[in-house]
């Protein structure tokens, strides 16, 4: 089971780094008057990025006012 789950990773990691290759032409985002210029591969790591900061957060907070409305 465990060079299952290497397996798996190694898949991942792979699909990862083709997609990063494949995808490095620049692409321009805005959002609220301030335009940022980076390549596609970069730009999707910065939005996963941000996405497990926010979303960990919500669900902390989600967490802990259920845990308070039991009590």
């Amino acid at each position: 089971m465990r060079w299952f789950h290497i397996a798996i990773v190694v898949l991942f990691a792979g699909a990862t780094l083709i997609f990063a290759i494949q995808n490095f032409q620049s692409v321009t985002m805005s959002f609220l008057g301030v335009s940022l210029r980076l390549p596609m591969a970069v730009m999707a790591v910065i939005v996963y990025l941000l996405g497990m900061a926010t979303g960990g957060s919500l669900w902390s907070l989600l967490r802990r006012s259920f845990a308070g409305a039991r009590l």
